[in-house]
């Protein structure tokens, strides 16, 4: 027995965990059929753009298992080869062209090289606090199926990450982030890594059938579209017979084809949040009847309401009038991005109103939380009295970051704004910033490049790949985000005329002044409890990085969140290209026609967020005078 104890706790990790030792041919004890197991024996769904990131969420998900069944984060160094073996057997069963390590770029050692000295689950849980463990498990243990849950559970992993897990990755397979994941999986989740919601929420791995079971599933999807082609004939008569005597009967109470496809497309959210669907008559009752004294804001879709909910909750409902087809598909489509997302920094979503009646025709409104300082628009260029101080603007930087990298990594999928600017931060009581206009959003899955012909955005905003090219990445929030930052340091417009009455662009003054070594020229005069030059000058530069004109100069969203909350030094800025700074302003203005105000400006400070629709107002003096400018290309 002694002899036993000796050899399992001396002998074994000199041989097994060793970095130096060169027999890589153990018997490898991941278990790569629970592939399968969570697949249902259905292949992977990955082309040849995403096999590499589908073999390291899938490498996570073995190790997670490897976690829960052993304690250990990582397989042993000398078990390395048949490990990559072993999964390259498993990857053969579909795609026998695929060699892991030469296709990825992977070493063999780096499946078992971890992260800041991490290997089993007593290192895990001595870094991060219980409390923070405990929240985890309270966010986490639950079916993961839906948005929202998986939401708050990758919010809180998110939280976890930034605060304890923050070494450097391994090559391109292990980084510190996904220990977290990993952990979740393993044992803060019901589930457990072999649940389909688990892998699909913390993973991202998703999994189609296909073969004979394909086949099959074929058929019964044929027959079933033609049964339902016959029933939706029957429907679709029998709506008309009941549309005819409905209006004979009551033509005050009638509802068209359009309103019932809003209220089908909302209700699959309703069933996995906890939206409130308000009845017309409640909002009325809200909003007293519509009073004008309720208006906070007005636009050329209509106009913001300030309302009292039952419980005493102050909320801003932003109604859009005389609502197209077109229209009614933008609303369903915020509705559904502000419905899908959960975070500090972001507008929360509280309900929403559909209603179609022959006096008031389409009635769309969502309800959000009541934002009493306005926006960052009106306390820099509005009539909101004194000055942000220095403490203010730092902590509204960051909490946009926060809220920006929240949609870029925390959100399932990941979210591009495609419209962050001054007007659109939104700043609560205590002056936390709320990401706020979801209307241009889009998701964007992760490891896809969108190539647009449509370009939306406001001018002076607009990432120059995208407004040349349509090339729309989570840089092109980058890039906004920076414009907005040197706004907040300069106290200066994003776009500004200058002597021969030309648009110069803020990002180019501001990188003028850094090139010449005077960056605190960025500053504004008689900024209020103005920082200490050094942190001033960093924020500058993180600004003019992030504001550069090409897209990898620019750091992502949680790098960028990483220098502004810790000492970290921001990288040297790359020379900016000649050509493409000097036509950025002919760029935008070629790229699209600039219509209307997309803003709202409130006498009572809160600022309204852009939406662009098909909704237009009955009367065009509501129009905001605000003066941004929506840039739109098909």
């Amino acid at each position: 027995m002694s002899l036993l104890f000796f050899f399992f706790f001396f002998i074994f990790p000199l041989s097994s965990f060793a970095a130096n030792d060169t027999n890589l041919t153990a018997p490898c004890p991941l278990n790569f059929t629970v592939l399968t197991v969570v697949s249902g024996g259905s292949p992977p769904s990955f082309d040849s753009g995403t096999r590499c990131q589908y073999t390291r969420q899938a490498l996570r998900l073995v190790q997670s298992d490897y976690l829960r069944r052993t304690g250990f984060f990582l397989s042993p160094v000398n078990s390395s080869e048949t490990c990559w073996d072993d999964f390259q057997s498993f990857i053969n069963q579909y795609d026998s062209n695929f060699d892991i390590r030469s296709s990825c770029g992977f070493q063999t050692t780096w499946i078992s090289e971890g992260c800041i000295n991490i290997t089993t689950k007593q290192d895990f849980e001595a870094l991060v606090p219980s409390a923070t463990l405990q929240n985890v498990e309270s966010s986490c243990n639950q079916s993961l199926e839906n948005s929202s849950p998986c939401a708050l559970c990758t919010t809180s992993l998110s939280t976890l990450q930034a605060s304890y897990l923050t070494g450097p990755s391994v090559g391109n397979v292990s980084d510190c982030a996904s220990y977290s994941l990993i952990y979740a999986a393993a044992f803060a989740n019901q589930g457990g890594p072999t649940d389909r919601g688990t892998a699909r929420c913390l993973f991202s791995l998703d999994f189609t059938s296909s073969g004979s079971s394909g086949k099959k599933r074929t058929i019964v999807i044929v027959v079933v579209v033609i049964v339902m082609v016959l029933v939706l004939l029957l429907l679709i008569a029998g709506f008309w017979v009941y549309r005819r005597l409905k209006e004979e009967k009551n033509n005050n109470k009638s509802f068209g084809k359009t309103e019932m496809g809003v209220i089908s497309g909302l209700d699959s959210i309703n069933q996995s949040t906890t939206l409130i669907r308000f009845t017309f008559d409640e909002i009325k009752k809200i909003t007293r009847n519509f009073s004008r004294d309720s208006i906070i804001g007005r636009g050329g879709y209509g106009n913001v309401y300030k309302g009292v909910l039952p419980d005493g909750t102050e909320v801003a409902l932003k109604r859009f009038k005389n609502c197209s087809a077109a229209g009614d598909a933008s609303f369903t489509h915020e509705v559904e991005v502000i419905a899908s997302v959960r975070h500090v920094n972001l507008v929360a979503l509280r309900g929403y109103c559909t209603a179609t009646t022959q006096l008031e025709g389409h009635q769309r409104i969502i309800v959000c939380d009541l934002m009493k300082n306005g926006s960052v628009h009106d306390h820099l260029f509005g009539n909101m009295g004194k000055k942000l101080s220095w403490p203010m603007r730092q902590q509204i930087a960051l909490g946009t970051a926060r809220g920006l990298a929240y949609l870029h990594y925390g959100a399932q999928p990941s979210i591009i704004h495609r419209d962050i600017k001054a007007s659109n931060i939104l700043l609560d009581e205590k002056f936390e910033a709320k990401v706020a206009d979801f209307g241009l959003a889009k998701f964007n899955p992760e490891g896809m490049t969108h190539m647009s012909t449509r370009v939306a955005g406001t001018m002076g905003y607009v990432a120059p790949e995208y407004a040349l090219y349509g090339q729309l990445t989570e840089r092109s929030d980058v890039f906004s985000y920076g414009v907005v930052l040197l706004e907040l340091l300069s106290g200066k417009k994003a776009l500004q005329t200058n002597d021969e009455s030309q648009p110069t662009a803020l990002t180019d003054l501001a990188w003028s002044l850094v090139r010449a070594g005077r960056p605190l020229d960025v500053i504004e005069d008689g900024m209020p409890e103005a920082g200490s030059p050094e942190v001033l000058e960093k924020y500058v530069l993180i600004a003019v990085l992030c504001s550069h004109p090409q897209l990898y100069a620019r750091p992502t969203m949680d790098q960028v969140v990483k220098m502004l909350e810790t000492d970290q030094s921001v990288p040297s800025i790359p020379e900016r290209p000649i050509p493409l700074v000097a036509g950025r302003i002919d760029i935008e203005r070629s790229a699209g026609s600039f219509g209307g105000s997309g803003q709202l400006s409130s006498p009572t400070g809160y600022q309204a967020y852009a939406f662009e629709s098909d909704c237009r107002s009955f009367n065009s003096k509501e129009e905001g005078s605000s003066g941004s400018r929506v840039l739109s290309t098909d």
